[in-house]
């Protein structure tokens, strides 16, 4: 137990210092998308899903392009197929959790107060996205690293149209800047920079957490492809959850969803692209396993919030997808 005690220490400090610094992103990134007037939900699903998830990109990019081993090149792949997994499963039950135990904000019986309309339409783009990402998978031809691109491109329509949407006159300004506490309107570039300076925090916070994630793993007796599947994801998701976390305690549950669709529009499109140009884009059962449970998932997300019949209480259930994942998954790897 001693020689475990270290880990354990350096996996609660880091889990306390991406949270702190969630909580300054969260606060210099509403206040970019409030310079830039933005709508409330562009600032969720582009602003802040696109800084949180940066550095995810950049590491698979680095598996992926720079890795001298075709296990650093399987690692990026898993982190393609896993972040998706996490943020349409854990993430959302996080956030219906966090709902239950805030009990405000909500109207007719537990109904979330979103736009189920825009909420419906994100998960239909994922879906199409994530579709043809898992067909690419089990497919070998010559052409299909030129196909990187389309991704890309898919990411780039979607960007386009949630930045061409507005702020509404009635959202209210952001809390006062950490920054700059006592300026009531602060510049852009000190927002900027102090969303700058959190994500550095959440980086390298986050780079300690999976370190002591894989160094926990063996002590647990899990394999390490065991550690990679399951635990991993989870860690590398964990800044988006924190900001759901967090937006959910300050009553912003539109900002909160749309975080985590944006992040999951990103984690479709941008690692992909990385991995048809530069891996043979070959998914293993684990991965396919992994494919299908997100499909399943999202699958359920698109029709509730289609119908706008989702509650509460039935987005803490999206958590029983990953249980799921992880059972079969644990009983075929042990």
């Amino acid at each position: 137990m001693p020689a475990i005690l270290p880990t354990l220490i350096l996996l609660l400090l880091a889990a306390a210092a991406i949270y702190a610094a969630c909580e300054l992103f969260v606060n210099g990134i509403e206040w970019v998308g409030h310079r830039l007037d933005f709508a409330q939900k562009a600032t969720g699903t582009i602003l802040a899903a696109f800084g949180t998830a940066l550095p995810e990109s950049v590491v698979t990019f680095v598996a992926v392009a720079l890795g001298d081993s075709a296990a650093q090149k399987d690692i990026g792949i898993g982190a393609a197929l896993g972040g998706p997994l996490v943020l349409g499963t854990v993430a959302y039950a996080v956030v219906g959790w966090a709902l239950l135990l805030r009990g405000r904000g909500l109207r007719d019986g537990g109904r979330l107060d979103v736009d189920y309309g825009h909420l419906s339409h994100d998960q239909g783009w994922f879906l199409v996205i994530f579709v043809a990402k898992l067909i690419l998978g089990v497919m070998a031809f010559a052409l299909k690293p030129w196909l990187g691109a389309a991704f890309l491109l898919a990411y780039a329509a979607y960007f386009r149209k949630e930045t061409r949407s507005r702020r509404d006159a009635a959202e209210a300004a952001p809390a006062p800047l950490r920054f700059s506490p006592h300026r009531p309107v602060p510049s852009l570039a000190l927002a900027s920079l102090q969303s700058l300076v959190a994500l550095a925090v959440i980086f390298g916070a986050s780079r300690v957490f999976v370190a002591q994630l894989g160094a926990l793993g063996p002590w647990l007796g899990m394999p390490p492809q065991l550690v990679a599947l399951l635990l991993s994801p989870i860690a590398t998701e964990l800044p988006e959850i924190l900001n759901a976390v967090i937006w959910i305690r300050q009553g912003k549950t539109r900002l909160a969803l749309a975080n985590i669709s944006g992040a999951m529009m990103i984690q479709a499109t941008v690692p992909t692209a990385f991995g048809l140009v530069f891996t043979p884009w070959l998914l293993e059962r684990g991965l396919i396993w992994a494919g299908l449970v997100t499909l399943a998932s999202v699958l359920a997300l698109y029709a509730l919030f289609r119908r706008g019949a989702i509650t509460r209480a039935m987005l803490s259930l999206f958590a029983l997808f990953y249980l799921a994942f992880a059972g079969v998954l644990f009983a075929v790897l042990r």
